[in-house]
């Protein structure tokens, strides 16, 4: 696995080896760029998980960045700090890892975000596969699409422009 950091050097670590504190300090893998016609619609999302900003690469994964700064079990939230390369059959496979989230209980959840439809393609469920089972043997939680549907997404939505250090006293967050 290899991991970019800050000043854009790159550390290799045997996912074996892998701890959540590896991803301390590290830069997201891919540059995102928001260009005027692009398809998708990226940019930074201010975590107060996070402790600043997080990036993402469409409005799904934006989506999942508000529902991850509102679930109390998320202590820390890193995009894209890694890429994962491994000899899947006879191929050498890449994967860049959307969301390693560490998790109250010590655990840490890898989240790849894609919408539903697209889980239904072969490729993009092969290629999201091999990851999951590296990161599961290591003992990471892995999920893969779309949050189930929140009745209250409104009201997080609305809610996640008051969730900063001092506007709203934080035992009423």
């Amino acid at each position: 696995m290899s991991i970019r950091h800050e000043d854009l050097s790159v550390r290799e670590v045997p996912v074996r080896q892998l701890l959540l504190a590896d991803f301390s300090g590290s830069k997201p893998w891919r540059d995102v760029r928001s260009v005027r016609g692009m398809a998708h619609y990226s940019g930074k999302y201010a975590s107060v998980t996070a402790g600043g900003h997080v990036v993402h690469e469409s409005r799904l994964e934006l989506a999942r960045l508000l529902l991850a700064d509102f679930d109390p079990e998320v202590r820390g939230i890193f995009a894209q700090p890694c890429r994962l390369t491994a000899r899947v059959g006879d191929r050498v496979r890449h994967h860049v890892p959307d969301f390693p989230m560490a998790m109250r209980s010590g655990t840490v959840r890898v989240v790849n975000v894609k919408p539903a439809d697209r889980l239904l393609d072969a490729k993009i469920a092969e290629a999201l596969a091999w990851p999951g089972e590296l990161f599961q043997q290591h003992g990471w939680a892995t999920r893969s699409g779309p949050e189930p549907i929140v009745c209250c997404w409104r009201n997080i939505r609305f809610l996640a422009g008051y969730r900063r250090p001092g506007v709203v006293p934080e035992n009423a967050v």
